[in-house]
């Protein structure tokens, strides 16, 4: 793409051709403006296609597998060890990295953070990307997808955790789907969607802080469940759930970091120079409220170290795996953004998220996995064909992101009539004079003053 745009080939980032007053048809902007040769032979041409393509012709035969012949034909998951990579990796690793959407949406919808905008979309869809595939591993785990609705409207449990977790998880996306709608409603040009969306915005904010705040929690919650199965380093009955919530503030600020620097790197195309010029300067405001989140997550769970007075198990081998994970994802990385942000080294910042972010995942998957039943002599190994799913799932997240991110307007700004007039003056198009506020590509008038008052128009020109 980054070849055809430097060659002139226009690129659909509005309603209508720039040159013209014609529409983008739908196919049009699937395929971005290109013809399907144009779009293929670009496809063809990037490697990572190729990589994906390997992934997909191996794994999804195993995903229909692991359907036909049931769950123990690709996982080593027992009663001793029942939480695999499936829900260690896929579930509990990829929520707290999705905390972002609430987190953005928080901060420029009920903050006033306007400056933030270039990459709350961003954030957004992270948030809502990261919740569908948590729920998509789940389904691989639990079977059955057609019975998804029977715990959450059949056999009630308000009692259990998991039935918390379920209503939070489920209404939370809802939640998300209609703030990344309004993108939507842009590019398929339905302003009065986006209009609608925008009036219940600061609704769908609110409603996104008090689900997510709550899931986010209920995840660590439902440890508590397995008292003295999990290790006491990474298991405290009084702190678990806040554990998991503040371990997600840093986790999602540094995974839209980690984001939006690959989304610079491999999709310039498509970036605006909004996005662009503002990245560096928003990167480090990130990095600034996952220190404060790291540094408050340290400090909860040493406190929840000396209340339950767990100190003699650091002396221990477990205790050596757990000054892992601390320094590794939560000392060093404060370091690292301490250094950063006072000497404005926005690639170091960088380093700093992915450190936090593999630090996140590691922490879920000591407490799911491999602290499990601790006291156990053998180990549970993953399953290859286990391994091979949480591949392919991945790449099929990471395929559904790019998809979104090379069209609707997520990196960059949708065009309005406003930015453009100088293409549509050559033809004389008329725009309105007591319009207050700028309207999506397709609101305009072209001659038609015999349906509108003429006073109210005037010709570009003018």
């Amino acid at each position: 793409m980054n070849r055809y745009k430097t060659q002139g080939v226009e690129i659909a980032d509005s309603l209508y051709k720039g040159s013209s007053n014609v529409k983008w048809t739908l196919k049009e902007k699937l395929l971005l403006g290109l013809t399907p040769q144009m779009y293929l032979a670009q496809a063809l041409r990037n490697p990572f296609n190729w990589i994906l393509a390997a992934i997909f012709a191996v794994g999804l035969p195993i995903i229909a597998g692991r359907f036909l012949f049931g769950l123990s034909w690709v996982t080593h998951s027992s009663c001793d060890y029942p939480w695999g990579l499936f829900l260690g990796f896929g579930l509990f690793g990829m929520v707290p990295l999705s905390s972002s959407g609430f987190q953005l949406g928080t901060t420029v919808e009920v903050f006033g953070r306007h400056d933030f905008e270039p990459i709350e979309r961003l954030a957004l869809l992270n948030g809502l990307l990261g919740y569908f595939f948590a729920v998509c591993f789940l389904m691989v785990d639990l079977g059955q997808p057609w019975r998804l609705p029977y715990p959450m409207v059949v056999a009630f449990g308000p009692a259990a955790v998991l039935f918390l977790v379920a209503w939070h998880v489920a209404t939370y996306l809802s939640v998300q789907i209609a703030e990344v709608s309004s993108g939507f409603f842009e590019w398929i040009g339905f302003p009065m969607g986006r209009q609608g969306v925008r009036k219940i915005t600061l609704g769908l904010t609110v409603a996104g802080i008090i689900l997510s705040t709550l899931h986010q929690g209920a995840l660590g919650a439902l440890f508590t469940y397995a008292p003295g199965k999990v290790h006491p380093l990474w298991y405290s009955s009084s702190f678990q759930w806040l554990h998991y919530f503040v371990s997600s503030i840093p986790g999602g600020l540094c995974m839209v970091i980690v984001v939006s620097t690959i989304a610079r790197k491999t999709m310039a195309w498509r970036c605006d120079d909004n996005f662009k010029d503002n990245l560096d300067k928003l990167t480090i405001a990130l990095a600034k409220g996952a220190s404060m989140g790291l540094a408050t997550y340290l400090t909860i769970k040493l406190i929840g170290i000396a209340h339950d007075n767990k100190w003699a198990y650091l002396a221990t081998g477990w205790g050596a795996w757990y000054a892992v994970e601390m320094i590794g994802g939560v000392v060093l990385p404060l370091i690292i953004f301490a250094v950063a942000i006072r000497n404005n080294k926005v690639g170091v910042v960088r380093f700093g998220a992915v450190l936090t972010v593999v630090g996140v995942v590691l922490n879920r998957m000591n407490t799911a996995m491999f602290t499990f039943n601790w006291k156990l002599t053998e180990r549970e190994i993953p399953h290859w064909r286990e391994i091979v799913i949480c591949i392919t799932i991945y790449s099929i997240y990471i395929t559904v992101y790019r998809f979104i991110l090379a069209r609707l307007p997520i990196l960059y700004t949708w065009k309005t009539v406003y930015e453009t007039a100088p293409a549509l003056e050559k033809q004389g198009a008329y725009l309105p004079l007591d319009r207050k506020a700028p309207q999506p590509v397709g609101t305009y008038c072209s001659r038609v003053e015999e349906s509108i008052p003429s006073t109210s128009y005037t010709t570009l020109k003018k």
